[in-house]
């Protein structure tokens, strides 16, 4: 069912990186253990996700394991629910998050973050109807249109900042919002473009 359209809008810069409390404590704790504990929620294509086997892939999986490797421990990787997933590293249930978590105010005022290994920028997939209508994120700032994106993450912050007028509604996965954009239940879904761009390439 091909019910979709991508384009592409600069709302909100986005800066994946590597948070956690690298301290030397917590360096002392892996090697000890002989595990590096990695916090991620897999449903982040193509970063972290899960394949037919029921085994999570990805590119920060692909990191993980190289980093452990490096380190000489074994890895073990933590499905962790997104809105929670800075709660159980403060609570130690992992030993750092490698999710594509962007680098905020707000988030950095919790957890420590290393330098960045990727940018990206928000995009946009709409109602194939609205294709020829919709040129910009600026024309969806209109209370007719139903704009939706992932809860708590920067695809949120961006549509709340950059489409005010638009009926905001929330999803706890990125896949419930692409699926509910197939179905026609809302008009828009805003978030991350590497995941937009496979969705997009899947759904049409």
């Amino acid at each position: 069912m091909k019910k979709m359209s991508l384009f592409l809008s600069l709302l909100l810069a986005l800066v994946i990186s590597v948070p956690g409390f690298a301290t030397a404590d917590t360096l002392d704790n892996i090697l000890e253990r002989g595990t590096l504990r990695v916090g991620m929620e897999p449903g982040y294509m193509p970063f972290e996700m899960t394949n037919k086997k029921g085994d999570i892939v990805g590119f920060d999986v692909d990191m993980a394991k190289r980093m452990a490797k490096a380190m000489g421990v074994k890895l073990e990787l933590v499905s962790t629910a997104w809105d929670g997933i800075i709660p159980a590293l403060l609570t130690d249930k992992f030993d750092i998050i490698m999710s594509g978590m962007t680098l905020t105010q707000e988030r950095n005022m919790k957890i420590s973050f290393a330098d960045p290994y990727i940018v990206i920028g928000q995009s946009i997939l709409i109602r194939k109807e609205l294709a020829d209508t919709v040129k910009s994120y600026k024309d969806l700032n209109n209370k007719k249109f139903k704009v939706a994106s992932k809860l708590g993450t920067t695809g949120e912050q961006a549509t709340k900042r950059m489409i005010p007028k638009g009926i905001y509604i929330s999803f706890e996965t990125e896949q419930e919002g692409v699926m509910d954009l197939v179905n026609g239940k809302i008009d828009a879904f805003i978030y991350d473009l590497p995941y937009n761009a496979i969705a997009f390439a899947e759904k049409g």
